[in-house]
């Protein structure tokens, strides 16, 4: 078809490009709240110790859903955070972003150094205030007083605008809306914007919180399943959900050096691609997946013998999970059982617009550590996922460089390279 011939066109040319002489981005500031833990120091406890955060959900009624657990954040009172103004104008996820994103920006230390000016945000988002939505509906049609404050984080950007307005923070601020790729995306957004000069200082990642919607979307679509999310295992039936935020301060390495900042890795580069091929399901040859961290390798200017594991998008769908086996067989060819792919959300569960960038997060903390973290809940070996896993435990690792796969809906699918 004439279409398909110009789109292999575009494709080729794109991927034979030489990418520009990038500047070492330099990771500099870490902050989490999730299911897994509510600040950095509880979520890396419970990444080592393979904790997994997923439960029985009662944020709400989930009584009518055949699937009734989630990786929700538990015993959460916003009044410890923050007064009673801000808690009432700033909705779950909102929340959630603004807690992540400080303990990033302390951590980091970016505000005595750089005007405010000169410090962004790139933010990745899902649902955002689609919980306090659906609560001012649940007023409205009950005949109660329904607040219009539950209505303002409805629109995604409302996250941004609240850390930024938070911490005094007067540089870009973007919000990136690809699903579940979209806070990997704004992270690599946030490394372009440092690479070409255009800030010295980047808050990014993601925040997302459940809502009945997402929570019955995906039930809707039977890929949620009863149990405890099993990536690559034999019998896994689908995802587990979770919610939180997850930010990761990003400078030039020069400057953060200078300035005496504690680096904790490296943002080397990442691919961002778009499949076309499906709404929901991924291009089934594993072609497109490949094509995406190729790409991202490319950017980064590595080749794939210099990297030592894949934190997998691994969802537990029957179908990502074998898409994914697919394309590191394609990107690491006979030595693909030598470069482990795991995924994270048997720990934090699937965290949809905040999904990546708690991901990457948990991939700092283990480059940093020297280890590649356990693939949880193995349920037995599914002959269509034979390549290597690490379900049998965490392992250790000299391997300074490790790859962060998103694959989301509308083919939107983002790859991240990182180091220590």
């Amino acid at each position: 078809m004439p279409g398909r011939r110009r789109r292999n066109r575009l494709t080729i040319s794109y991927e034979n490009r030489k990418f520009m002489n990038r500047r070492k981005i330099a990771i500099t500031g870490r902050g989490v709240f999730c299911g897994a833990g509510k600040d950095l120091a509880s979520f890396t406890r419970n990444f080592l110790e393979g904790r997994s955060a997923i439960d029985a959900m009662d944020l709400f009624d989930v009584s009518s859903f055949p699937a009734r657990i989630a990786a929700q954040v538990r015993d959460y009172d916003p009044l410890n955070f923050f007064d009673d103004k801000s808690a009432r104008n700033l909705s779950r996820a909102d929340q959630f972003g603004v807690i992540a994103a400080g303990e990033a920006l302390v951590e980091s230390g970016i505000k005595e150094h750089y005007a405010p000016y000169d410090i962004g945000v790139s933010l990745g988002a899902g649902a955002a205030g689609m919980l306090q939505a659906e609560q001012w509906l649940k007023n409205k049609l009950d005949g109660k007083k329904a607040r219009p404050s539950l209505l303002r984080g409805i629109l995604p950007d409302r996250t941004a605008t609240a850390i930024a307005a938070c911490y005094g923070l007067g540089g870009y601020q973007g919000t990136i809306t690809t699903a579940c790729s979209s806070s990997s995306t704004a992270i690599g957004w946030g490394a372009d914007l440092i690479a070409t000069g255009r800030l010295k200082a980047v808050v990014c990642g993601g925040a997302d919180a459940i809502s009945l919607l997402t929570y019955a979307g995906f039930n809707s679509l039977r890929v949620v399943d009863p149990e405890p999310c099993a990536p690559f295992s034999l019998g896994r039936k689908g995802i587990s959900l979770g919610e939180g935020a997850a930010f990761l301060v990003l400078e030039d390495e020069v400057i953060a050096k200078q300035r005496g900042a504690e680096i904790f890795g490296y943002i080397l580069g990442y691919g961002a691609t778009g499949e076309a091929y499906h709404m929901t399901a991924p291009e089934p040859t594993g072609a497109e997946a490949a094509r995406v961290m190729r790409i991202a390798m490319q950017n980064a200017g590595i080749g794939s013998d210099e990297v030592g594991w894949v934190n997998a998008h691994g969802t537990g769908t029957p179908l990502n999970d074998v898409v994914e086996t697919k394309a590191m067989k394609q990107v690491f060819g006979d030595r693909v059982y030598d470069v482990p792919l795991v995924s994270t959300k048997g720990l934090t569960g699937h965290c949809l617009g905040s999904a990546g960038a708690i991901e990457a997060v948990a991939t700092v903390i283990a480059l940093g550590v020297g280890v590649i973290p356990q693939t949880l809940n193995f349920r037995g070996a599914d002959p269509e996922c034979d390549i290597t896993y690490c379900h049998d435990g965490m392992r250790e690792n000299t391997v300074p460089v490790a790859l962060s796969n998103s694959f989301a809906f509308g083919g939107n699918i983002t790859t991240l390279v990182m180091s220590r």
